[in-house]
């Protein structure tokens, strides 16, 4: 048996602390099923739709349907515990808030893998494009689509 990793304790402790707080402010319930998708969200790491969440928590709790694993996605996201991104095939796929600093994304189109990556050139790029045509940023997404290396070599 291996040894709990008291990093995703103390992230999946905060994003339940996060939860609760949110479901007190608006009269919701906490539950059991909300905790199961909630760990396996966090356990998937990054970049998890809503379909590969519901087969990980079906295989834990078969009772848990579809709905409720999209329901509790959207929850998390106005919890501020996930963030949605559409990437190239449309589908919302859901990655962690906690304890994350911005990151800009490269997706392969050929088997979809999602590399995340700093660039503080680019961010610095950005913010100059916009200060210099006195425009003021709230938010923004880089994604760069292409061939991965395994699926550019033959």
């Amino acid at each position: 048996m291996t040894a709990p990793d008291p990093r995703r304790e103390r992230h999946l402790a905060e994003a339940r602390r996060r939860l609760g707080e949110y479901l007190k402010e608006r009269r919701l319930r906490a539950t059991r099923q909300r905790d199961l998708i909630l760990a396996a969200f966090l356990d998937h790491g990054s970049h998890a739709s809503v379909d590969e969440l519901y087969q990980v928590v079906r295989s834990r709790d078969p009772s848990v349907g579809h709905a409720t694993v999209y329901r509790s996605m959207s929850l998390f996201v106005a919890a501020g515990i996930a963030g949605e991104r559409r990437f190239h095939e449309g589908v919302s796929r859901y990655e962690p808030a906690l304890h994350v600093d911005h990151h800009d994304h490269l997706v392969c189109e050929a088997c979809g893998v999602i590399e995340e990556f700093e660039d503080p050139t680019i961010e610095r790029l950005q913010e100059e494009a916009a200060a210099t045509r006195g425009f003021r940023v709230h938010y923004h997404r880089l994604e760069l689509y292409g061939l991965c290396r395994n699926c550019r070599e033959p």
